[in-house]
Protein backbone atom coordinates (compact mmCIF):
# COMPACT_ATOMS: atom_id res chain seq x y z
CA UNK A 1 0.00 0.00 0.00
CA UNK A 2 1.10 3.33 -0.08
CA UNK A 3 3.97 4.79 2.43
CA UNK A 4 3.10 7.93 4.48
CA UNK A 5 2.79 10.69 2.39
CA UNK A 6 2.24 9.32 -0.38
CA UNK A 7 -0.27 9.97 -3.24
CA UNK A 8 -2.92 6.57 -3.40
CA UNK A 9 -0.65 3.43 -5.23
CA UNK A 10 2.57 5.32 -4.91
CA UNK A 11 4.65 2.32 -3.31
CA UNK A 12 2.81 -0.05 -5.73
CA UNK A 13 4.78 2.22 -8.30
CA UNK A 14 8.09 2.79 -6.49
CA UNK A 15 10.40 1.47 -8.99
CA UNK A 16 9.12 2.70 -12.15
CA UNK A 17 5.96 0.30 -12.14
CA UNK A 18 6.09 -2.39 -10.23
CA UNK A 19 4.91 -3.34 -6.40
CA UNK A 20 8.24 -3.25 -3.97
CA UNK A 21 6.54 -6.17 -2.14
CA UNK A 22 5.64 -8.97 -4.71
CA UNK A 23 6.93 -7.48 -7.91
CA UNK A 24 3.60 -7.19 -10.17
CA UNK A 25 2.00 -4.59 -12.00
CA UNK A 26 -0.62 -1.98 -11.30
CA UNK A 27 -2.80 -2.22 -14.59
CA UNK A 28 -5.30 0.38 -15.56
CA UNK A 29 -8.22 -1.12 -16.22
CA UNK A 30 -11.78 0.46 -17.66
CA UNK A 31 -14.19 -0.33 -14.99
CA UNK A 32 -17.70 -1.29 -17.12
CA UNK A 33 -20.37 -1.50 -13.95
CA UNK A 34 -20.23 -1.19 -9.94
CA UNK A 35 -22.44 -3.42 -7.29
CA UNK A 36 -22.57 -1.02 -4.82
CA UNK A 37 -23.82 -3.38 -2.19
CA UNK A 38 -20.58 -6.06 -2.03
CA UNK A 39 -18.09 -2.76 -3.34
CA UNK A 40 -16.98 -4.93 -6.55
CA UNK A 41 -16.60 -3.64 -10.25
CA UNK A 42 -16.40 -5.88 -13.33
CA UNK A 43 -13.22 -4.29 -15.02
CA UNK A 44 -11.97 -4.42 -18.81
CA UNK A 45 -7.72 -4.15 -19.50
CA UNK A 46 -6.63 -3.17 -22.55
CA UNK A 47 -6.16 -6.44 -23.65
CA UNK A 48 -9.87 -7.50 -23.36
CA UNK A 49 -9.50 -9.51 -20.75
CA UNK A 50 -12.20 -9.04 -17.82
CA UNK A 51 -11.58 -9.16 -14.02
CA UNK A 52 -13.40 -8.53 -11.11
CA UNK A 53 -12.06 -6.23 -8.71
CA UNK A 54 -11.90 -4.73 -5.40
CA UNK A 55 -13.11 -0.95 -5.21
CA UNK A 56 -13.48 -0.85 -1.32
CA UNK A 57 -10.01 1.53 -1.32
CA UNK A 58 -11.40 4.08 -3.71
CA UNK A 59 -14.16 6.60 -3.33
CA UNK A 60 -16.98 7.45 -5.71
CA UNK A 61 -15.98 4.66 -8.66
CA UNK A 62 -18.02 4.40 -11.37
CA UNK A 63 -18.85 3.06 -14.87
CA UNK A 64 -16.76 4.28 -17.69
CA UNK A 65 -13.76 5.08 -15.16
CA UNK A 66 -10.24 4.17 -15.46
CA UNK A 67 -8.50 2.84 -12.31
CA UNK A 68 -4.89 0.87 -11.55
CA UNK A 69 -5.60 -2.62 -10.30
CA UNK A 70 -3.06 -4.45 -8.27
CA UNK A 71 -3.94 -7.91 -7.59
CA UNK A 72 -7.21 -7.65 -8.16
CA UNK A 73 -8.02 -4.16 -6.14
CA UNK A 74 -8.36 -0.69 -7.61
CA UNK A 75 -5.42 1.35 -5.71
CA UNK A 76 -5.51 4.28 -7.45
CA UNK A 77 -7.92 6.09 -10.10
CA UNK A 78 -5.57 6.15 -13.55
CA UNK A 79 -4.28 9.83 -14.95
CA UNK A 80 -5.94 10.29 -17.94
CA UNK A 81 -4.90 9.05 -21.45
CA UNK A 82 -3.01 6.31 -19.17
CA UNK A 83 -2.24 2.78 -21.36
CA UNK A 84 -1.34 -0.77 -20.22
Amino acid sequence: MSGAGSPPGEACRADGGHCVTCSDEALPMDVLEVDTATGLAACRGDGGGRRTVETALLAGVAPGDRVLVHADVAIAHAAEGTAA
